[in-house]
């Protein structure tokens, strides 16, 4: 029985270690408030069934703001960095944060809050 929780508490443990995990974002904004968002994720990618699909931008009441689809996976590219422009910000919002979302885990736990 001990063994068998062991092994339990492994495979989850190796699972949440493969969820997509927002390392840095870099922003740069223009005086409208329209901004850039360079990304840098990292996710063990493992093929077309498994990488990270998506990453969102979101207010800090979980509103999407903007959304940058990851059309493949980036097996040998870890971490890897995409922007996305053309993201305009509510005015008055002092923070927004980003998230990543793979195919098999959903949504990580790991995000990047950034601040105006």
């Amino acid at each position: 029985m001990k063994r068998l929780l062991v092994m339990i508490s492994l495979a989850v443990g190796l699972l949440s270690a493969n969820e997509p995990e927002v390392l840095a974002v870099k922003h740069h904004c223009n005086a409208r408030h329209v901004c850039r968002f360079d990304v840098t994720i990292r996710h063990h990618d493992t093929g077309w069934k498994h990488y990270v699909n998506r990453y969102e931008i979101l207010d800090m009441t979980g509103k999407i703001l903007a959304t940058r689809v990851l059309y493949h996976p980036h097996v040998d590219e870890q971490p890897f960095t995409r922007s996305l422009g053309e993201v305009t910000i509510p005015e008055g919002t002092q923070r927004i944060r980003v998230r990543a979302h793979d195919m098999v885990h959903g949504y990580g736990k790991k995000e990047v809050i950034v601040a105006f």
